[in-house]
This record gives structure tokens, sequence and C-alpha cells, in this order.
């Protein structure tokens, strides 16, 4: 069964970390997480990134964008948010 894991990323945001989020998008699909992710507006601060993967890779999906947002000092940037599912 497929799961959505969601990311909450802030719209006002400099050049050097915007290209840190399209690093980690590209590595989210590069990794065979997902084929696609999808965004949506979340007020007038923040995008809502989503993209679903399979039960099994969800947890490595999960623990990898923890570590990029660790490794890449990007935690005023994004939040993890629930996963739906």
């Amino acid at each position: 069964m497929p799961v959505t894991i969601r990311l909450k990323i802030s719209r006002d945001i400099d050049t050097a970390t915007e290209k840190k989020v399209l690093k980690l998008r590209g590595s989210l699909i590069a990794r065979g997480f997902t084929d696609i992710i999808y965004f949506e507006e979340e007020g007038p601060e923040h995008y809502v990134h989503y993209f679903t993967s399979e039960t099994a890779l969800a947890n490595e999906a999960k623990g990898y964008i923890a570590h990029c947002i660790v490794t890449e000092s990007l935690s005023d940037t994004i939040e993890l948010l629930p996963e739906k599912g």
C-alpha cells in the first residue's frame, strides 16, 4: 500500500537553499523512492511537496530526508510532516 510523504517547505528562501531543496527532490527520484514529486500551496509562507512511496521504502525515504535536512542545514526550511497512507 502506498504511503504519502509530505514536506513543508518555506517559500521565502535564498538561491543556495533553493538549490539544496532541488537537490533533495532530485535525489529522492534518483534513489527510486518515487517517480514524481507534487507540490501545492499552503498559505502565503509555505509549500507542501509530497510524493507516494511503497510502504517498504517509506521509512528509508523518511530517514534519508531527515539526514539531508540535518547535513544540509535545512531545519529552518523543511519540515517532514506526518505521513498519510
